[in-house]
C-alpha cells in the first residue's frame, strides 16, 4: 500500500542539516568476509517544507571528505579507480517524493555519485522534534538505503583467486541527521 506523505511534525519552513549533530556513513564487503565502514565529514543539505505540508529535500556531500580510518585506502577511494574526486567532487541527492509504504516512510529521490545519476529510495526512520536549545526546533531522521557501486561508474574489479572481489558491489549508506528550522 502507497500513499502520499507528509514529513510529520515538521512546520513549514527551510530545515538545514547540523553537521556537528549528523553523520553520514557506509558499508562495503570486503574480501566477501567483512565489511570496511567509513564516513564523510563535510556534507550539507535541506529540507523544504510547503505550507501544504509538501516537502522537497536535498543534500551534497564532499567525496574527498572521504574516511575509513586508513590513510592509504582513502587516498586509493579519492582517486580515478573510485570517486575521482578531483574531477567529481560533489555527490548529491534530490528528492523527487515523500511517501508511505506499508507504514514505512520513503524518500524517493535521484542520487549522482561521480556524473552517474541514479533513483534511490530511502527508507526513513522519523527520530522526532525537539524546542532545541535556544536556537529554535530541531527534528532527528535516520536514513538508509543500498546502492550498486557500478551504477555509479565505481567498476574497478579486483578479483580474488577463489572467486568474488576485494570489493563488494553493495554499498549501504546510512544517514544519521539533526535538521534545524531557520527562524
Amino acid at each position: 500500500m502507497t500513499s502520499t506523505a507528509t514529513i510529520p511534525a515538521l512546520a513549514a519552513g527551510t530545515w538545514t542539516i547540523d553537521a556537528s549533530h549528523s553523520s553520514v556513513g557506509f558499508s562495503v564487503r570486503h574480501l566477501m568476509v567483512s565489511k570496511v565502514r567509513g564516513r564523510f565529514t563535510e556534507f550539507g543539505g535541506k529540507i523544504v517544507i510547503a505550507e501544504d505540508g509538501s516537502a522537497t529535500a536535498e543534500a551534497e556531500i564532499d567525496v574527498a571528505s572521504i574516511t575509513t580510518d586508513n590513510a592509504q585506502r582513502d587516498a586509493h577511494l579519492k582517486a580515478a579507480d573510485f570517486f575521482h574526486a578531483e574531477e567529481f567532487p560533489k555527490a548529491t541527492f534530490k528528492s523527487t517524493g515523500f511517501r508511505v509504504v506499508n507504514g514505512d516512510f520513503i524518500v524517493d529521490g535521484e542520487f549522482t555519485l561521480r556524473g552517474n545519476t541514479r533513483p534511490v529510495e530511502l527508507e526513513v526512520e522519523y527520530i522526532g522534534t525537539n524546542p532545541g536549545m535556544g536556537h529554535g526546533p530541531v527534528a532527528g531522521f535516520e536514513a538508509k538505503t543500498v546502492i550498486n557501486r557500478k551504477d555509479f561508474g565505481l567498476s574497478l574489479d579486483m578479483p580474488l583467486e577463489g572467486g568474488g572481489t576485494v570489493v563488494g558491489d553493495k554499498i549501504t549508506l546510512v544517514l544519521e541527521v539533526e535538521v534545524a528550522q531557520q527562524v
